[in-house]
């Protein structure tokens, strides 16, 4: 993995994301637009730069974007105490499957991780 990658549990980039690239150069109003966009285009009526920040999912702050802040396949993650879902003896599993169908870039990077990919 190379320096400054963040990788989620489920296997989304972080280090790729908007929010968490916004919150990590303090950019205030590149929060202020993905506020605005997940007000108008995704219906959340109290998104602010505040509450849209983003430390990544493995970060340790209560920073957290969104579905991240709530995702079932990080907070299994965190108890079970994986890096990712690559490390986990239930690989593949219901739960982290579900999200892939969603995100299959995801799944590609976990693959690799597990040494199955590129």
């Amino acid at each position: 993995m190379e320096t400054g990658r963040v990788i989620g549990f489920c296997g989304l980039v972080c280090s790729e994301c908007e929010a968490y690239t916004a919150t990590q150069s303090r950019d205030l109003e590149a929060l202020e637009r993905i506020a605005a966009v997940a007000r108008e285009q995704y219906g959340a009526p109290d998104a602010t730069a505040e509450n849209v920040r983003c430390d990544g999912c493995p970060g340790e702050t209560e920073h957290k974007v969104a579905y991240c802040a709530t995702c079932d396949v990080r907070s299994c993650a965190v108890e079970r105490g994986v890096t990712t879902c690559a490390d986990c003896e239930e690989y593949g599993c219901e739960r982290v499957s579900r999200f892939w169908a969603n995100a299959p870039g995801a799944k590609e990077t976990l693959e690799a991780l597990r040494g199955f990919g590129a």
